[in-house]
């Protein structure tokens, strides 16, 4: 099997860097795997310190095939720096495997990627690869699709990355003409639309919502694991877009995810077990908006 490569994107946390390192470290397939660095430069000169403790951290590491840190000399922003980063990739080996410096893997999250490329590598149907699952309590399929894409441990192809519109203001525009908003708002249960209408002036800078409209209005599915692979330690407000919240906390898996024998085709099921969890945290992330706006 051909291995993809994998890309994680740090800036200053380095604590958080050494998990997501070493939970990386535990997995299969990691002596076999070449790994990108990319860690964005210092926004102000109080972040430089910290940065720099990230970089000298990096040339610590070991146990993967061969490791390349590309350090930006600028800051560039997590949606500008994943989208470079990304690209570069693709255009290279095309496919990748994308990480942020937040998250923790299952020892069996790299099989499970790399066996998922390569089953779906060839079908347009699928656009990606994701390996974190909220923790809901009904019980999943081992893997489904659902239309759209997602952020937190995921891989893709060329072919994939190549339907990523960096526009917001196309991608509103599209999905209110082809009257697809509710369904990006996954039936009314999350706000993606507002969202995305704040990345259009400036309010955020999610890369992620458009990656999640261009697969939508692509038609394209998104393959997701039954069990979490991928459990994501940036919710306690360390990072620049998370707020302190545990709604998102989730067990990883201790055993691998089987790949393959299901329709290629959106899991109605799964998709109201989606809407259905993102209207359960929905009071708990309305306080979280009301403690920001308090402060």
């Amino acid at each position: 099997m051909d291995l993809a490569p994998i890309a994680l994107f740090v800036y200053k946390r380095s604590r958080h860097v050494r998990q997501t390192i070493e939970s990386l470290q535990k997995n299969e397939f990691v002596g076999d795997s070449e790994l990108f660095i990319f860690s964005d430069g210092p926004r102000s000169d109080a972040d430089r310190e910290m940065v720099q403790e990230v970089r000298e951290y990096l040339k610590t590491i070991t146990g993967f095939r061969h490791v390349t840190v590309i350090e930006r000399e600028r800051n560039l922003g997590l949606a500008d720096s994943i989208i470079a980063g990304v690209t570069e990739i693709v255009n290279q080996h095309g496919r990748v495997i994308v990480l942020e410096d937040d998250m923790l893997t299952s020892p069996f999250f790299l099989r499970y990627m790399n066996e998922a490329l390569e089953y779906y590598r060839d079908d347009e149907r699928v656009i990606s690869i994701h390996g974190y699952l909220f923790p809901v309590r009904a019980k999943m399929p081992e893997t489904f699709f659902i239309k759209g894409s997602d952020c937190w441990g995921w891989g893709t192809w060329k072919r994939g990355w190549e339907l990523f519109e960096p526009d917001g203001k196309k991608l509103l525009a599209e999905l209110k003409r082809r009257k697809l908003v509710k369904r990006f708002d996954f039936g009314g249960s999350y706000p993606y639309t507002r969202m995305l209408e704040e990345q259009i002036s400036g309010k955020n800078d999610s890369w992620a919502v458009r990656w999640y409209a261009s697969a939508l209005l692509n038609d394209k599915l998104t393959l997701y694991p039954g069990r979490s692979l991928v459990h994501n330690i940036g919710t306690d407000e360390s990072g620049t877009h998370c707020a302190d919240t545990r709604v998102y906390d989730t067990a990883i898996s201790n055993k691998p995810v089987r790949v393959g024998g299901i329709n290629i085709t959106e899991n109605p099921v799964a998709l109201g077990v989606f809407e259905n969890y993102y209207r359960s945290i929905r009071p708990s992330l309305w306080r979280q908006l009301l403690k920001y706006l308090r402060k």
